[in-house]
């Protein structure tokens, strides 16, 4: 019996080492060139990334057995009874759009942005699991996507906030690589990329603050509050972000990843105010209140970045964490009205116009 065990665990051991290592979706590592890039920056310290504070990220053995126990558990209401309802977008009125700038929410925290007849994604995450493989992560909320991948017309420019499974999906950037003109990513994030077939001079890496310019729209690369990591010990080895999108008439924000801090205000008076904000909301945890908002906190840092009207993200896609799958956008209505913000939530597909006056809040999580 006892080598019968030690014959399996040593399968499972050896199992787990060929994928990690075997495994594209793990993607690159940082070559000691690049490193001395990343020595350059004011947030890599001691070969690792670092936030403006002390984050506490590191659970205790307790914490983290409570935390997977909860996850585990069937609890009421965390994932949707149902499939959420997609509003499926025409592939030829998508290719063939030249009106007001608008956008598309695929859930979670991924966006087509459609601004000056360019093709904008932002953390193209379309894959079905959020996770290196489909046996470690719950399934997405919905069978479908407005439009599949394969139907986009070609895409100007990628954004990406940071590597997380759920931001950065190897899947979907295998299907998009072609159709891709330029990948726009926190400094370190393109070794992934590289190591996926990506050309060096199709990925631009940006630190905090800096900016650059793309056929008349700037990108600014700005802070955020969070981590990074896609496998065993390469925690804070690339950097995490948000980013300001700006035209000759509109100022666009999206938050990435990132637990409530002063960098909201830091951000608001240097390239505010917005006149729209996507801002994280869900996957939220007391014992993670660093690196995650709570729904109050999503509002007090769009008040905080100036924003007109802001729209709750990181939510309606997936599980990552134990409260109710509609607690993020319950809470952040309710504070929301509190403290006098417009707040736009559609349905996943629905077109959203930076003008108007958030009609597209018609509560369909409730239906």
């Amino acid at each position: 019996m006892i080598i019968s065990i030690s014959i399996i665990l040593g399968v499972i051991v050896l199992a787990t080492i060929l994928f990690v290592n075997l495994s594209p979706q793990f993607g690159g590592k940082a070559s000691d060139q690049q490193k001395e890039v990343y020595q350059k920056s004011k947030n890599y310290r001691d070969g690792v990334f670092v936030n403006t504070k002390e984050v506490q990220m590191d659970m205790s053995i307790k914490d983290m057995g409570k935390s997977i126990v909860g996850y585990l558990r069937s609890q009421p209401n965390t994932t949707p009874s149902n499939d959420i309802p997609v509003t499926k977008a025409d592939s030829v009125s998508i290719a063939d759009y030249s009106g007001k700038t608008r956008l598309i929410w695929f859930g979670h925290s991924s966006f087509l942005l459609q601004i000056d007849n360019k093709n904008i994604l932002i953390d193209p995450m379309f894959g079905e699991v959020p996770a290196p493989h489909p046996m470690l992560g719950s399934k997405r909320f919905s069978k479908d996507l407005p439009i599949d991948i394969e139907k986009l017309p070609r895409i100007d420019a990628v954004l990406i906030s940071h590597d997380h499974y759920d931001h950065l999906d190897y899947g979907s950037i295998q299907k998009l690589k072609d159709k891709v003109g330029t990948f726009y990513m926190p400094l370190g994030v393109g070794i992934h990329l590289e190591a996926w077939g990506i050309n060096a001079d199709r990925i631009v890496e940006l630190d905090w603050w800096e900016e650059t310019t793309f056929e008349g729209l700037e990108f600014k690369c700005a802070p955020a509050q969070h981590f990074s990591g896609r496998g065993f010990g390469d925690r804070a080895k690339t950097l995490w972000s948000s980013w300001v999108i700006q035209s000759d008439t509109e100022n666009i924000f999206f938050s990435g990843d990132s637990g409530y801090a002063d960098h909201f205000k830091e951000i608001g008076a240097k390239y505010g105010p917005f006149d729209f904000a996507m801002m994280e909301c869900g996957q939220y945890n007391e014992k993670w209140p660093d690196i995650h908002m709570f729904p109050e906190e999503t509002v007090l840092a769009g008040l905080d970045v100036k924003a007109k009207k802001i729209m709750p993200i990181h939510w309606g896609a997936f599980k990552l964490a134990m409260h109710t799958w509609t607690d993020p956008v319950e809470r952040v209505t309710k504070k929301a009205k509190e403290l006098n913000i417009e707040v736009i939530i559609p349905r996943i597909g629905e077109s959203i116009f930076l003008e108007g006056d958030g009609t597209l809040n018609n509560e369909w999580w409730r239906q």
